[in-house]
């Protein structure tokens, strides 16, 4: 596995070792877990603007788009337990 050495203020160093050690690994391990969890982050949100730019693009091209209190009523009933009926995409250009 190569080596990477990180440049860090000694404030920040403190930081990683205090919270290291109130978890009980060690400064690397803490490090290398925090640098994964950035990455990971960093994808999602990647893939979540991608998945939204795409949603935007089918909207603009279709001229439809769903209304946001249907779409509140049917996420509140689910998460009540329901089973209620998806939104319906409609036109929204006049």
């Amino acid at each position: 596995m190569p080596t990477t050495a990180l440049k860090l203020s000694d404030e920040l160093k403190q930081r990683a070792v205090a919270a290291a050690e109130k978890e009980g690994i060690s400064p690397h391990a803490f490090m290398v877990h925090a640098i994964e969890q950035a990455a990971t982050l960093a994808e999602r949100r990647a893939s979540f603007v991608t998945e939204a730019q795409a949603a935007r693009q089918e909207m603009l091209s279709t001229g439809e788009g769903y209304d946001a209190g249907e779409v509140h009523a049917y996420l509140k009933a689910r998460i009540a337990g329901s089973s209620p009926e998806r939104p319906k995409a409609k036109p929204w250009r006049s």
